[in-house]
This record gives structure tokens, C-alpha cells and sequence, in this order.
């Protein structure tokens, strides 16, 4: 760390199933344009995957295939703790602490619960209506400055600022109170095939998604499949869900413009467009891919990679966690 303290940036994605290239071009590929001006803890929240039940091979292979897709996409573990979120006990430890700060009223109001316990019906587990509060103590642990998000994850980030104004009002500067970031492209890729919701791992249709370990062959057929519509010109419009969230994915990809994508478009048809796309985003994951591949053959590499980050993710975590207890009343282990 530099003598004046570094700016930090925090954020993770849970292995409750294989990452879409709505996480690489919404979220890891703004993480790896942060690493020049934040310090970065990016982990892999397996935690929270546990809300929903998981198979626990699966879990595991996931977590690593994360990891290893963190690593690929460019987040270079020596300037960045790469780590993973059971691997650091606080988590959970401040996670408690702040439940007895948080109110149920601030939960009942969170929108992902309200929708995933409509899913759930009675079954819906404690654990899927606090763990904002577990995502909260990810946060606040590691003196946090910015959280790369998308829109529908702000509400998240909002509670863990009043719960950490709570907790300095009552005992004193403890936690630095975070602000949400969300880039200005590539912030929301939506459903191929319903473009009016978020694209998500976890949609039945897989013609809904792109996972960023696709094969060539099932990247274009997906992308030509992607719902359109009858007007026939490239236009990133309301009335135009379906090319304009295509737009947005050559967008993120190439750093153009939605303007200048209209303009290179201009009186070429959705069939040219929807090829381009694909071409694009074969071109941008072949090299994550690849490299996935060898990262994840190398277990040593892998196996010290987790562990150096959980090292120095835990020295850090470990002196909020005691700031709180101490400030608490709790006697000091």
C-alpha cells in the first residue's frame, strides 16, 4: 500500500453457476479497468451460493472455474487479492454482528428476495433473506471506497452504507462508507430471448444466455437465434430491446459508441449485424478461454493463488472484525 491510503474497490460473484458473458462484459471486464486507479478484493462469494441448494461437487468445481476466469479475464493476483469468501472466517463473524444492526423492515424491502422467495415459496431459507448483511460485512471488512455493480445490485450497496453510518453513529469512526460504481457500458446484458430482463445463469432456456466458456459454434448459433423484431434497421431504441442489447454487447466489446455502432450499421441488415457480434465475442473470450484451460491444469499455481489472497484477505478483514468486537463490548480471543 502506498503511505497516503490507496483507494479500495470490492465485489465478487457467486459459483451458483457458470459465469455469462453478462458477468465478463457487465462486471469482470470493468474490474480489470479498475486495477489502475483502486486496490481490488474480488472473490469468489461461495457463501452466498448456499442460500440455494447446490450440489456440492458442482459448488466446488465452480468456485475454482471462477477463480480461474477471474485470473483469465485479466485481474492479475499480485496487484489484486484474489480469494475466496469462506476462506476468510470474518466474513461470516461480521455478518452477525451487523444482523443485530439491521433491521428486518431493511430486508423485507430488498427486491432480489422478493423475487427469489416468490420462487422458493415456504422452503425459502434464513439465509437468502440476511445475506445482504453477509454482503454488507464483505463490503465493510476491507475499508471499501467503491463496489463495481450493476443497477439491480445497488439496493445491496445502499444498505451496507446505512448500516455502516449505523455503526459509526453509535461507536465512532469504524467502517469507511462505500459508494456504488456502475460503468457506463456493459452495466446490463439482457436475455438473447427476453430482452427486458437481466441475462442471468440461471434461465432454463439456454438460447437466454452465452456462458463465457461457449464454444464458437454455440456463440453464433445463440446470437443469431437472439430475438429481433420487424423494422429492420440497427437502432439502439426502447421500441428495439432485442438490438439494442446486441449493440450494447458489441459496445462493451469494442468501446464504441451505441452512436457509432448506428452509424457502422447504417443500411446493413439485422443478419451481417448479428455475425459481426458473434465474431466479436468469439474473438474477445478465445484468449480468456485458453487461458482458463491452463490456469485450471495448474493446480499448484492455483492452490497457492487462493491461498496467498486468503492470507492477506484475512489479515485485513481480521482487524475490522476486532474493531467491531472490541467497540461491541466483546472480549478480545
Amino acid at each position: 500500500m502506498n503511505k497516503e491510503r490507496e483507494k479500495i474497490s470490492f465485489s465478487g460473484i457467486q459459483p451458483s453457476g457458470d459465469l455469462t458473458i453478462g458477468n465478463y462484459l457487465g462486471a469482470i471486464k470493468n474490474w480489470v479497468g479498475l486495477q489502475k486507479d483502486f486496490y481490488a478484493y474480488y472473490c469468489v462469494v461461495d457463501l452466498h451460493a448456499i442460500t440455494i441448494r447446490q450440489d456440492p461437487k458442482e459448488l466446488r468445481e465452480r468456485t475454482l472455474k471462477n477463480l480461474a476466469i477471474y485470473i483469465a479475464s485479466g485481474l492479475d493476483p499480485d496487484k489484486n487479492t484474489l480469494f475466496i469468501q469462506s476462506h476468510v472466517p470474518a466474513h461470516s463473524e461480521a455478518s452477525w454482528l451487523l444482523n443485530c444492526y439491521c433491521y428486518i423492515g431493511e430486508l423485507s424491502r430488498m427486491t432480489q428476495y422478493k423475487d427469489k422467495s416468490q420462487k422458493a415459496g415456504e422452503s425459502v431459507s434464513a439465509g437468502l433473506f440476511t445475506y445482504p448483511v453477509l454482503m454488507a460485512a464483505d463490503i465493510l471488512l476491507y475499508d471499501t471506497n467503491v463496489v463495481p455493480v450493476g443497477n439491480d445490485q445497488k439496493q445491496h450497496v445502499e444498505l451496507a452504507r446505512d448500516l455502516a453510518i449505523r455503526f459509526n453513529n453509535l461507536y465512532g469512526q469504524t467502517f469507511v462508507v462505500p459508494e456504488p460504481y456502475i460503468a457506463d457500458s456493459g452495466a446490463r446484458i439482457m436475455d438473447l430471448q427476453n430482452p427486458d430482463k437481466k441475462m442471468s445463469k440461471s434461465i432454463d432456456n439456454p438460447n437466454a444466455y452465452i456462458l463465457i466458456l461457449d464454444s464458437p459454434d454455440v456463440i453464433k448459433r445463440r446470437i443469431n437465434r437472439a430475438v429481433t423484431d420487424d423494422i429492420g434497421v440497427v437502432r439502439f431504441l426502447d421500441k428495439q430491446p432485442g438490438i439494442s442489447n446486441l449493440i450494447n454487447i458489441l459496445g462493451a466489446i469494442t468501446n464504441k459508441s451505441y452512436k457509432d455502432i448506428e452509424k457502422d450499421y447504417d443500411g446493413i441488415g439485422y443478419a451481417q449485424f448479428k455475425e459481426d457480434v458473434a465474431q466479436a465475442l468469439i474473438e474477445e473470450l478465445k484468449p480468456v478461454q485458453s487461458r482458463v484451460k491452463e490456469i485450471l491444469a495448474d493446480k499448484s499455481y492455483m492452490e497457492k493463488t487462493y491461498k496467498d489472497s486468503a492470507e492477506r484477505a484475512n489479515y485485513v478483514a481480521n482487524k475490522t472484525l476486532r474493531k467491531m468486537q472490541k467497540k461491541i463490548g466483546l472480549i478480545i480471543r
